[in-house]
């Protein structure tokens, strides 16, 4: 249990952190598994415009910190490519 001030800021300041966080990612999840799932249906006109919002969901994760600029990048580069396979 935090005993001063300062600790009890820090607190509550991971908490709004943490929660920003998480929607950060999951709407970053939820871009890169409507892309993937338009791969696998074969709709190339929809799967590349939901790489689109892939690639602006994960850049903003990584712009941010809460994943790591080459992990943004590794999932990027293996989307396209799967995309990209359609055509």
């Amino acid at each position: 249990m935090a005993h001063s001030n300062q600790a009890k800021k820090r607190v509550r300041q991971n908490e709004v952190r943490r929660v920003h966080n998480k929607a950060i990612k999951s709407s970053m999840r939820s871009a890169v598994k409507i892309t993937l799932q338009a791969v696998e249906a074969g709709d190339a006109a929809k799967a590349q415009s939901a790489l689109a919002l892939a690639m602006r969901r994960l850049d903003k994760a990584a712009k941010t910190n809460t994943i790591h600029q080459n992990a943004a990048n590794r999932q990027k580069s293996r989307l396209a490519a799967k995309v990209a396979a359609l055509a």
